[in-house]
């Protein structure tokens, strides 16, 4: 049975849809962006901080949905410049380590709220 997930300690939606939507050991997570939880407001700096706030945001995301970073199965990356590549990663590792899920990752024309960085991911829930 599907299960809409819900926590504070990621941003609300900003439009019509969830932070995730679990299905028996599935969790799917809609992607973050780097929204202060607690302010709704983007936060400051670069790609390095922009990407930890996203990644702080679908960990909390998927510790709601019953899942951890070492669960996650995928993930699709989506980057408003290429140029951020190395430095993303370089958070991302922090993250996913050598266990590494796989990824996709690509640079799109422009991202909500003209943000730097986005993440979505698919987990294994515990």
């Amino acid at each position: 049975m599907k299960q809409i997930v819900f926590t504070e300690a990621a941003p609300a939606a900003i439009g019509p849809y969830s932070q995730a939507t679990a299905f028996d050991k599935l969790l799917f997570t809609s992607g973050q962006i780097p929204l202060d939880p607690k302010t709704g407001e983007i936060v400051a700096g670069g790609i390095a901080e922009q990407s930890r706030r996203v990644l702080e945001n679908l960990k909390a995301v998927l510790e709601a949905g019953g899942s951890a970073c070492g669960q996650v199965l995928k993930t699709t990356c989506f980057l408003a410049d290429m140029a951020d590549f190395a430095a993303f990663n370089a958070v991302y590792a922090e993250y996913f380590g050598e266990q590494s899920p796989a990824r996709s990752c690509v640079a799109v024309k422009t991202l909500p709220k003209n943000v730097l960085v986005e993440v979505e991911a698919i987990a294994l829930r515990a």
